[in-house]
């Protein structure tokens, strides 16, 4: 499994989520982090990103 990282496209202060990719995609609320997290297949969240990149 890959380390969290943040996206790119986000602030120092704003409200973001983080990622982590392999197998299994991670996601976690960068300002809550002891919630836990989301898991998705990879290729779900690839079609996600797919979707929102066809907007």
């Amino acid at each position: 499994m890959g380390e969290f990282h943040k996206s790119s496209y986000s602030l120092a202060n704003s409200e973001c989520v983080e990622v982590a990719e392999g197998r299994t995609t991670l996601v976690r609320d960068s300002q809550r982090r002891d919630l836990g997290h989301l898991a998705f297949p990879a290729s779900e969240w690839r079609a996600l990103l797919a979707d929102i990149d066809s907007l």
